[in-house]
């Protein structure tokens, strides 16, 4: 179940609730009972099985001359 964060502009607070997508854009209760909150941008985080950087392409991508059109190139 996806997770959002909210903050209350009463008190201030940052606060998570897990819930359905399809009440993403419902209001959330501050944990101290304030109803006046707002739903924070969130961002994710991908990394890849290794460090030191994103994971090679594979090859052939398919456009012109990417060995898919038989350009040659």
């Amino acid at each position: 179940m996806p997770r959002y964060e909210y903050r209350c502009r009463a008190c201030g607070d940052t606060f998570e609730v897990n819930r359905p997508m399809a009440e993403a854009s419902e209001a959330a209760l501050c944990p101290r009972g304030h109803d006046d909150t707002v739903k924070l941008l969130s961002t994710v985080a991908v990394t890849g099985g290794r460090s030191g950087g994103a994971a090679p392409m594979a090859g052939g991508g398919g456009g012109c001359c990417g060995g898919a059109c038989g350009c040659g190139g």
